[in-house]
């Protein structure tokens, strides 16, 4: 099993989400979508925000990609954000 659960990294990312408003991730795909993003920005070279090893282990991009937005460490941004930069 996943832990996190798509479920719970949901709740983390729509946590700031207005009662009324979109919530920024309302689908299993939007997740997949950012954290694969995120782990191939941290094999291109990005700093990890997380602890890269565990247990004495190096820890796989993807791992950490969601541990980040777990931690709410890195934040998804919509589709209007993206284009307005």
């Amino acid at each position: 099993m996943i832990h996190p659960s798509y479920s719970e990294l949901m709740k983390v990312v729509n946590s700031e989400v207005e009662p009324g408003e979109e919530p920024v991730i309302n689908s299993r795909y939007s997740i997949v979508m950012a954290t694969s993003k995120r782990a191939r920005q941290l094999v291109n070279g990005d700093e990890a925000l997380v602890y890269e090893k565990e247990n004495g282990k190096q820890r796989k991009p993807l791992s950490i990609a969601v541990d980040e937005l777990n931690k709410g460490q890195i934040k998804i941004m919509g589709e209007e954000s993206e284009e307005e930069e």
